[in-house]
């Protein structure tokens, strides 16, 4: 069941076809995984930039020279949305030339900038397009060549003058297909007439099963209930490793940090039919894959589409659209062409698809579901390459595979637009398909989901209490961006929240919990009508279990009676009849309403059987399963062996069997042991958390103490952790009484995720939280777990988390009451001169017991090193420093020797590569060194020493005689000075020099 309903207007989205995308959608700060043990912290590498192609203005400028002054205009409202982004970085510039050319007054420059100046360049660029596009063509064409002119790295504007470039001469033809629509012929307008009409009736209502009513069903007006969904457009990947809500729900974080950044490319659903001028030169149409997981809204933007082409408010380009079911398609089990499929759904069409074959261009085929089709699509099918037997002609007899494939791949009727929608477990058999638009729904971002519970509920004080009941779980709340997961929670949560005179319960918890009371809910309304509730519940999760098993969704009449469940009120109250054209019982169609409730029925009936079975095999079988797509099922079956899962269902159902209740647990405990050794790689990191989240569900306080009490290690890092992971994390770690590692490493928790372990964090001994964007905000909530009076934590890593000076003085507070913390990495970050200055100050302190600091790549300069001199005198633990990748300079290394010469310093290995130095400072630097009785590992490479002191360097390695390990390399060295260094390590043993 999908259900939408209005939102917030969305902001102008950008125009994006599959080849446009994959080089804006990559994220600019990805971080390649370093390995366990890596020397992360020495690498002397410095990052490579890229360089832009000096020939590319030239060749655009000429490009816009052939162009006139009417091609421009229509440039300028064909790329205006990805303009308006585009520029937002150089609206002051541009503004300012085009008031010194005259054509913006002083007044229209000064509101330009001044929108700018206030942070609002979104509005900025808006407003100077809107200006453009009222001045004339020559201010259009002032405005292209200034683009064309500059050459300042600004991606999004680079990809779109390229498109330009490339552009041929028909290209402009096809900006505005459908602007100018020909005359229908006289013989198709009845036609046209009588399907608007049918399509209008078909589509302009939404029909859901309600619970909360009295009403079986309960109708909305489309148009009032309908979400404008955000869709993203984005090449996906096509071949799923865990559970598609799972992985949907796990990337949702990242679109929605992309989305409050502005970063995410965003379609409106009338893009899906565009493509770039250049893609569209040849006037073949465009085939468009839009994805999503199940419930999120497919078939009802679907049906958006239909009703506002039905309705004359959108997609007039199209003269006629022809929208089927996957579903539907499946009951076509003979040979036939497109003009009797086309009759079959739309018998009004009579003798007139001769002349509709005629402008194929005005034609667009909605195939919606294809994850529900029976047949199979094979792009790789000879007959589908040139052979005679492709299917080419309209009256050709073929599968219906073969027309679906057909029309896609464009052989069939050139020039008609193509839509399939489909969920991403069967997105990979489209890999080869001719697909010009691929797209995914991304559901509901920010106050969307407020919104939503404000209009499914009437009583808006039930629709604040079960959202704010929301927010604070952070199990539920996550995966309420599926419009039909919230309508779930909603019936579920409703009756919790609504005044009356029974006592008032608990709310759910757990997802388990959560489904328990929605079957409860809905048995309330049908327990009378059913003499054997639990015989019932029992063949109707066999049917739900089968179908996870064959990837089944959908289920015929045939298959209710399979499985001796003749339809009936019960049935059709619990199962949701897809809306048919064909209403005979021989078609008729059921779902669940949602895959999960199909899930959690399925696990149900384990509990259910009148014998106990292996159940241990089953559910081994099942999570061995590629994909994971037993993954939520699995939950469901851990979760409903708790019994505060249990006990509300077995009022209505009858006690569960102990049996399986017992050997459930039992499979637990050997899950959750088997995975703690078993994290080497991603896929055994993913199980790992996968058995933690079973733990979580069943609720079992005694289980998860003899499973996880006595755990040393966790560690998750290179896989990306979702909120309600680090939850479960959190559970789990306040039960461990022996834990000492927590690798969470390149696991993107940011914030949100630290804030829900935050409580536990000074359990660790050792944290390894680096790459994961915690931001300044983040260091606050560390700072609370070392001043916990009972923290353990020794070493704390932080590297490249986006920190800056703004933390400096929390983590300081921090230090001066530390008793416990020896390392600290902060490598990678922005603290710069203030922030380690305050950090001085805290390392100074005689209780503090820091021994290695990492301060790397920090923008550091000689303004600094003062503070730090004077930290390397007083600090009686300080042991090891890392300043590589700072531009200290000489000035501040001369600093530094200074305080290195004191006896108090303990420095035993300093790292000094990339810091800008030359022979200049090497005499006061060796002279500090060489009284150094306990120095043994020194890295000064790539600087810029040369062989004037070569002489330093070689009375540092023969006089230091607890020198290990040197590095000099990439100085400037001749060769010759470079072997005679190199020699040196063989002056004593154990000595590795490296030039």
């Amino acid at each position: 069941m999908e259900v939408s309903t209005e939102s917030i207007p969305a902001p102008p989205e950008e125009q994006l076809t599959t080849s446009k995308v994959q080089d804006l959608e990559t994220p600019v700060d990805v971080v390649p995984e370093v390995q366990e043990g890596s020397n992360s912290e020495e690498d002397p590498s410095p990052p490579k930039k890229m360089k832009m192609d000096p020939d590319s203005g030239s060749a655009i400028t000429e490009r816009l020279k052939m162009c006139d002054d009417y091609q421009l205009f229509q440039l300028l409202k064909f790329y205006r949305d990805r303009l308006e982004r585009a520029i937002e970085e150089g609206t002051d510039r541009l503004s300012l030339m085009l008031k010194e050319e005259g054509y913006f007054t002083d007044q229209e420059h000064c509101k330009v900038t001044e929108l700018t100046e206030k942070g609002n360049r979104a509005d900025s660029s808006k407003l100077l397009l809107n200006l453009v596009m009222e001045k004339g063509s020559q201010a259009r064409r002032m405005m292209w060549e200034f683009f064309a002119k500059q050459c300042d790295g600004r991606p999004k504007l680079d990809k779109i003058l390229k498109e330009i470039e490339e552009l041929g001469s028909g290209s402009f033809d096809c900006m505005y297909i459908g602007q100018d629509l020909s005359e229908i012929p006289n013989q198709l307008k009845d036609a046209q007439v009588k399907h608007r009409e049918t399509l209008r009736e078909q589509t302009e209502s939404l029909r859901v099963n309600s619970i909360l009513k009295k009403e079986v069903v309960k109708i909305f007006e489309l148009v009032d209930h309908y979400a404008e969904l955000s869709i993203i457009c984005t090449p996906r990947d096509t071949q799923l490793v865990e559970h598609e809500l799972l992985a949907r729900s796990r990337e949702h974080d990242v679109w929605r940090e992309k989305h409050l950044r502005r970063e995410m490319t965003k379609i409106q659903p009338d893009q899906l039919f565009q493509a770039s001028p250049s893609e569209s030169e040849n006037k073949s149409g465009i085939s468009s894959a839009l994805s999503g997981v199940h419930g999120i809204g497919k078939t009802t933007m679907v049906q958006k589409i239909v009703y506002d082409w039905a309705t004359e408010k959108m997609y007039q380009q199209f003269q006629f659209i022809f929208s089927f079911k996957f579903t539907d398609l499946n009951s076509v089990n003979c040979k036939i062409n497109l003009s009797n499929l086309i009759l079959t759904f739309y018998p009004y069409f009579g003798n007139v698809l001769a002349e509709l074959w005629k402008s194929p261009e005005e034609l667009l085929f909605i195939f919606d579901g294809l994850d529900e089709f029976n047949g199979s699509l094979n792009f790789d099918n000879p007959k589908l390459i040139g052979s005679q037997s492709t299917c080419t002609d309209p009256e050709f007899q073929c599968e219906v595979s073969d027309i679906v494939c057909s029309l896609i791949q464009h052989r069939l009727l050139p020039g008609c637009s193509v839509l399939v929608t489909s969920r991403p477990t069967a997105l990979h058999l489209l890999e080869k398909a001719a697909i010009g638009v691929w797209a995914e729904i991304l559901g509901m971002v920010c106050d969307e989901r407020k919104e939503y519970f404000n209009k499914i509920f009437e009583d808006q004080a039930v629709a604040a209490a079960v959202f704010k009941h929301l927010e604070e779980n952070e199990i539920l709340y996550p995966m309420s961006y599926n419009p039909s997961y919230c309508w779930i929670l909603g019936l579920s949560l409703g009756p919790f929240f609504t005044p009356g005179d029974g006592k008032q319960q608990e709310a759910p918890k757990t997802i388990t919990q959560l489904y328990s009371h929605y079957i409860c809910n809905l048995l309330k309304s049908h327990s009378q009508e059913m003499e054997d509730l639990r015989d019932v519940f029992l063949r109707l999760g066999e049917m739900a279990f089968a179908g996870l098993s064959e990837k089944k969704v959908v289920f015929t009449n045939q298959d209710l009676i399979k499985y001796n469940l003749q339809p009936s009120r019960f049935l059709s109250g619990f199962l949701m009849d897809l809306l048919r054209r064909d209403d005979s019982p021989q078609s008729a169609m059921h779902a669940f309403p949602h895959l999960t409730i199909q899930e959690f029925v399925a696990a149900l009936a384990q509990f259910l059987t009148p014998e106990p079975k292996d159940i241990g095999k089953l559910l081994n079988e099942a999570q061995s399963k590629e994909g994971g797509r037993f993954e939520i099922f699995l939950r469901f079956v851990a979760g409903l062996s708790s019994p505060q899962s249990a006990q509300p269902l077995e009022e209505f159902l009858g006690p569960f069997l102990k049996q399986t209740t017992s050997r459930v647990t039992d499979w637990v405990k050997e899950k959750v042991n088997g995975q703690l050794v078993n994290t080497k790689n991603k896929i055994g990191k993913r199980n790992h958390m996968n058995t933690l989240h079973y733990l979580a569900e069943s609720q079992n306080k005694t289980l998860a103490q003899s499973t996880v009490g006595s755990v040393e290690t966790f560690k998750f890092c290179g896989l990306r952790l979702t909120p309600v992971d680090c939850v479960v994390l959190f559970h789990v770690i306040g039960l461990c009484n022996t834990i000492k590692h927590l690798n969470l490493e390149n696991c993107f928790i940011q914030y949100e995720g630290l804030q829900r372990l935050g409580p536990v964090l000074h359990k660790c001994r050792e944290l390894r939280l680096g790459r994961n964007k915690l931001g300044d905000p983040g260091v606050k909530l560390l700072a609370a777990a070392l001043m916990n009076q009972d923290c353990k934590i020794q070493k704390l890593e932080l590297k490249s988390n986006a920190l800056t000076d703004c933390c400096a003085e929390d983590l300081a507070a921090a230090l001066g009451t530390n008793q416990t913390l020896v390392i600290l990495s902060l490598s990678n970050n922005k603290l710069g001169d203030s922030g380690v200055k305050l950090l001085s100050v805290a390392l100074r302190n005689p209780d503090c017991k820091i021994q290695t600091l990492v301060l790397k790549n920090n923008s550091l300069t000689n303004c600094c090193t003062e503070d730090l001199a004077s930290t390397l005198s007083t600090n009686r633990s300080l042991t090891d420093l890392i300043l590589g990748g700072n531009k200290l300079g000489d000035s501040g290394v001369k600093l530094l020797s200074t305080a290195l010469r004191s006896p108090d310093c303990k420095i035993q290995k300093l790292l000094l590569w990339d810091v800008g130095i030359t022979d200049s400072c090497t005499e006061d630097l060796i002279s500090a060194l060489s009284t150094n009785r306990i120095l043994t590992d020194l890295n000064l490479g790539s600087n810029a020493f040369t062989d004037r002191s070569v002489p330093a360097f070689s009375h540092l390695i023969q006089t230091c005689r607890s020198l290990k390990w040197i590095w000099l390399g990439r100085n400037r060295f001749s060769p010759s000075k470079k072997r005679h260094l190199k020699l040196l390590q063989n002056s004593r043993p154990g000595l590795s020099v490296e030039v």
